[in-house]
């Protein structure tokens, strides 16, 4: 049994992890850090700090799932290695690659597991994904088409704060760069073009749009956006047939979702699935022991980051 240790009480650590967590086979929602007590209580913790820090002093817990606006996950991360804690951290796990690349320092430093919660890796479609192309199913990759529209953000959302992390690159974008790199198989791209919308100036991005250009010459049309409806398609095309994933094609979770291949290759079907469970038991798994369990490579995200931090650096080599 692993005990796990939140800091914050937000809308996906209430509505997403904390019931993954009470569901999963081996683990217990140990305690909740949050500044709004009565929020950590809703997740039914057996206890309650207001202080992150003396939830990171508490010797019971396990794991710790840092559930904070972006712009703290690092300092939070780090602060939870350094006190012997293994940590799951949302999505992305830093803001920079440099800041990826110094998680995983401290993290190989103290022995510590880190994982970034990218909860749609877990889901059998997207494992079956990266397994068809790793095969050769549809042949050499040349084109992926990725987008994620999402909905807008309440005022105050921290996602309209560029200074806290916000924005559509961010949030939504994440989930198409990173299906887009697994269909190349997790190759190095450059950014060819990209262009930005904001609500207001200086506010994060409201939409976001880019073309990558990967070794073989072939291209990934990405755009996301937080300005309305929800929307999320992805194609990949290669020399022998194509991919689609069909909506939700990247966040599929409690709504049934099929995976159609063209060129003679497999019609998948998945029934309802809860993969943040998925995540909460691969994590749980891995920190006792069992070298099998699925997570997601820190090198991964940190090409991930590579890749978020080419789109801002040819958004401001665009904008001068």
């Amino acid at each position: 049994m692993a005990n796990w240790g939140f800091l914050g009480a937000g809308s996906i650590a209430a509505n997403s992890l904390a019931p993954a967590v009470h569901a999963a086979e081996r683990a217990r929602l140990h305690a909740v850090a949050a500044t709004d007590p009565g929020r950590a209580r809703a997740l039914d913790p057996a206890r309650v700090y207001t202080d992150y820090g003396e939830l990171l002093d508490d010797p019971a817990v396990d794991i710790v799932y840092v559930a904070l606006h972006n712009s703290a996950h690092r300092p939070w991360v780090e602060r939870a290695l350094r006190a012997g804690k293994h940590v799951l951290c949302e999505k992305p796990l830093g803001l920079t690659a440099a800041e990826v690349a110094a998680m995983t320092a401290t993290a190989r430093a103290t022995g510590r597991l880190l994982v970034e919660a990218a909860w749609n890796r877990w889901h059998p479609r997207t494992r079956d994904l990266e397994d068809l192309v790793t095969r050769g199913a549809i042949g050499t990759v040349h084109t992926v088409t990725a987008r994620f529209d999402g909905l807008a953000p309440a005022p105050g959302n921290y996602r309209l704060d560029a200074a806290l992390g916000g924005g559509a690159l961010y949030d939504v974008g994440y989930y198409a760069v990173s299906a887009a790199l697994a269909a190349f198989g997790w190759r190095t791209p450059k950014v060819v073009r990209a262009e930005q919308d904001h609500w207001r100036p200086g506010s994060a991005d409201s939409a976001t749009r880019f073309l990558l250009e990967f070794p073989d010459r072939g291209t990934a049309e990405i755009g996301c956006s937080l300005v309305g409806g929800m929307s999320e398609t992805f194609t990949t095309t290669g020399t022998d047939g194509s991919i689609t994933l069909t909506p939700p094609a990247f966040c599929a979770g409690s709504a049934p979702s099929t995976l159609t291949t063209t060129g003679g290759g497999p019609h998948r079907h998945y029934p309802s699935q809860n993969p943040y469970r998925l995540m909460v038991e691969s994590v749980d798994s891995a920190v006792h022991g069992d070298t099998a369990a699925h997570l997601v490579p820190l090198a991964q995200s940190l090409l991930i980051a590579n890749t978020l931090d080419a789109v801002r650096s040819r958004l401001a080599r665009t904008d001068g």
